[in-house]
């Protein structure tokens, strides 16, 4: 036999035991516990949605906005925002929006579909998900592309406060802003709406607290737009006022 034709079918064979490889390890991830969700986008490659073309937040990620005509939407939907100055915080509770991950806040979406809400969001945004064996709810893996700080996590149940759950709208600012006149049907729509959460690094929400955005914006710039989009969103959606210095931190971030 040939050179040639030896090293042919070694190349062949090596092949044969390759593949024979990659099949072996992929039945052996199916059966190690738990099942895989099929990979949402993958917001590293810019395919997160746009704030502007994903009004109710169902879609993953948080796009970034590049474009002239993006920002000048982005500019025109800030500039329907109502200012006013931030009011107390006296009585201010989380509880006065409902108990943490409700699933039951009624007129929000993935509302009562038996998993929580954290969790729906860990779902929504999250690449390469497993869930607890047994379980299509509770999450105990996932790969994120955070967008506040433009970095990829790796994240397992046991470190969970890795990734937190933001509130675009901080709870403590919309009660000043005037949710504290609201009902709690309303308060907890908001704690719950997709549309003013996204799960981010925990130490960065952490650092945000209750900011509005003339005093804390993402430490990623180039998402900084599409933050104050869907600031301006949620705060629409809700009646919300913003201060003065928060609109006009906005609008500067939406700039040619």
């Amino acid at each position: 036999m040939s050179h040639r034709s030896l090293c042919t079918r070694g190349k062949r064979a090596a092949l044969a035991v390759a593949v024979a490889a990659a099949l072996v390890a992929g039945c052996d991830a199916l059966e190690s516990g738990g099942s895989s969700a099929e990979p949402g986008p993958d917001t590293t490659t810019g395919q997160a949605a746009s704030p502007l073309t994903n009004p109710d937040g169902t879609k993953p990620g948080l796009g970034a906005l590049m474009s002239e005509a993006e920002k000048a939407n982005a500019r025109k939907l800030i500039g329907e925002l109502t200012v006013k100055g931030r009011g107390s915080k006296t009585g201010y509770a989380r509880d006065e929006f409902g108990y943490a991950w409700m699933d039951t806040a009624d007129g929000v979406p993935l509302a009562r579909n038996g998993c929580d809400t954290r969790n729906d969001l860990l779902k929504l945004h999250g690449r390469n998900v497993r869930f607890r064996a047994g379980s299509d709810c509770v999450v105990v893996s996932m790969d994120l592309y955070d967008p506040y700080t433009g970095k990829d996590i790796a994240w397992k149940k046991a470190k969970a406060t890795e990734v937190q759950i933001d509130h675009v709208v901080p709870l403590s600012y919309a009660w000043q802003m005037g949710a504290s006149r609201w009902s709690k049907d309303k308060r907890e729509r908001l704690a719950n709406d997709v549309l003013n959460l996204l799960p981010v690094s925990g130490s960065t929400n952490s650092a945000k607290r209750d900011s509005g955005p003339a005093s804390w914006l993402p430490p990623n710039k180039s998402i900084r737009c599409s933050y104050a989009v869907r600031f301006a969103q949620v705060a629409l959606k809700y009646d919300l006022a913003v201060t003065t210095a928060d609109k006009a931190m906005m609008l500067k971030q939406c700039q040619d």
